[in-house]
């Protein structure tokens, strides 16, 4: 690093709870020195402390998206697999086979061309030594059953005809 100054976690730190403290070439001397900071602390950890670090993050992605009452159909059951078995550093073979299904059967979930069954989310709860559980996978699927029923027009035009008498008045909340 190029700077003439070794900033603590400290500085780093205040820098950005009072971003405005510092100029702007402090400020980018600072985020350096943080990034270094980081770059060695990731160079130091251990494989598997790296794979458990990926993966908790990812169940924070998950468990923010849930939370979240907004629907990104990017954000599916397939991506979140995809994202699962990519922190694993597998291939979809190699996961398939862990977990006894068809490596296809995991590129059509991921492809979107498929849904889970009940016994793919055991196993996803399974091999992830429940860190991972069935609950988690099950809201992901039912997020997008949610967003497919609400947004489907044609399908509520369609069953609308089947109701007879509907409430004439809404509840507010």
């Amino acid at each position: 690093m190029n700077t003439n100054k070794d900033y603590t976690l400290k500085d780093l730190a205040e820098s950005y709870v009072f971003p405005d403290v510092v100029n702007r070439k402090e400020r980018n001397d600072i985020l350096m020195a943080f990034r270094e900071i980081r770059k060695k602390k990731s160079d130091s950890q251990s494989t598997e402390s790296k794979s458990k670090n990926r993966l908790l993050q990812l169940k924070f992605l998950m468990e923010d998206y849930l939370v979240s009452s907004r629907f990104e159909e990017r954000f599916d059951f397939g991506f979140f697999l995809h994202q699962y078995i990519s922190c694993l550093e597998m291939n979809y073979s190699d996961f398939a086979k862990d977990i006894d299904v068809g490596a296809s059967t995991i590129s059509q979930i991921i492809g979107k061309h498929r849904k889970p069954t009940d016994k793919i989310i055991l196993r996803l709860h399974i091999h992830s030594n429940r860190n991972f559980p069935v609950s988690l996978w099950c809201r992901l699927l039912e997020k997008e059953k949610i967003s497919e029923l609400e947004n489907n027009k044609s399908i509520i035009e369609e069953e609308s005809k089947y109701v007879k008498h509907g409430l004439d008045f809404y509840i507010y909340e």
